[in-house]
């Protein structure tokens, strides 16, 4: 048995970046291994969830989880995981926010099973099966997880020592992280974002900026950025400004809006709700003075019109986990 300290990662609701991301870390996974024994990573190792199960509690060092809560399965690892761990981390957009896959929660359960199973064009279902929680066969019962009426956020199903943010975080944040705890440094105050900034993406990305005034928003292939400006104040919807530092700007750098992944800064309670304030403030409605209030409401209306989808623009990442994500079209 290695005498090292044991380090887990497990994968929910995602799509698998954050353990690309992890082995993005080149010849440091090799320090990596040499610092831990990475003894479940159901993607890279074939560790059983009944051996999990048969360690001692707090025996995990570190647990990285990534992925939302989306099934009963989801939540019943992380609770698992919650008990054998010492400090459980929630790695990337989908554990600490909901992520991409929180943006279902705009729809019911019956809408979602309906769109997948009755109605994708791909689908050869003639008899309407929907998947059931257990169906019966020949060689006995086969059982799938409950498929919840919204998805979660891990904070949500299970106390979360920190905070790694990004869709997936950059890999030298997650580094960072693993030196942090290697060091034996006192760490930050549980709860706290780690492997990030705390300052808006606008204060590290490189690109000028001028007196912002909108008059209309662009959809990223309906203009060509002109390079080194703001992409913001040519119409280009980024949310650098509603979003945390830490990833070194990449998208803006090669001319494409920041989505927001990183979620929001410091003492920003909501992505969603802080963008709207900020480009409510920098519309350009034109001359006020002789207009009617009706006449000003439909330059509003018409620039509100060019947003292409409110909710995936403003809460891409971090639906489940805003103030309103926690409500469910019936």
């Amino acid at each position: 048995m290695s005498e090292k300290p044991k380090l887990a990662m497990y994968w929910a609701a995602s799509c698998g970046g954050c353990e690309i991301a992890l082995l993005n870390l080149h010849e440091k996974i090799l320090d990596l291994d040499a610092a831990f024994d990475i003894m479940f990573c159901p993607c890279l190792l074939d560790t059983k969830k009944r051996e999990i199960e048969a360690l001692d509690d707090r025996s995990i060092a570190i647990t990285l989880f990534n992925g939302a809560i989306r099934t009963a399965e989801h939540a019943e690892m992380a609770g698992l995981l919650r008990r054998k761990s010492r400090m459980l981390i929630a790695v990337g957009s989908c554990a600490a926010e909901g992520g991409i896959p929180g943006l279902a929660n705009l729809c019911s359960r019956g809408e979602i099973m309906k769109t997948s199973y009755l109605e994708n064009p791909t689908i050869d279902n003639p008899d309407g099966i929907l998947p059931a929680l257990c169906s019966e066969v020949p060689e006995g019962s086969l059982t799938l997880p409950l498929f919840y009426d919204r998805v979660k956020t891990l904070g949500e199903v299970s106390a979360v020592e920190y905070t790694i943010p990004g869709c997936p975080p950059e890999s030298h944040q997650i580094w960072n992280v693993v030196e942090l705890v290697l060091s034996g440094k006192p760490l930050p105050p549980a709860g706290s974002v780690i492997g990030a900034g705390a300052v808006p993406l606008c204060e590290e990305c490189d690109r000028a900026k001028e007196e912002k005034r909108i008059a209309r928003f662009y959809r990223s292939f309906e203009v060509v950025p002109e390079p080194g400006k703001c992409l913001l104040e040519q119409g280009v919807i980024c949310m650098g400004i509603a979003t945390r530092s830490g990833c070194g700007a990449p998208c803006p750098r090669a001319n494409m809006p920041c989505t927001g992944c990183y979620g929001p800064p410091d003492g920003v309670a909501d992505q969603g709700s802080a963008m709207i304030a900020a480009l409510g403030s920098i519309l350009d409605i034109g001359e006020v003075k002789g207009r009617s209030g009706a006449e000003i409401a439909a330059r509003v209306e018409a620039l509100l019109d060019s947003l292409p989808d409110c909710a995936g623009s403003f809460y891409k990442y971090g639906l489940p986990g805003s103030t309103i994500g926690g409500r469910v079209k019936g």
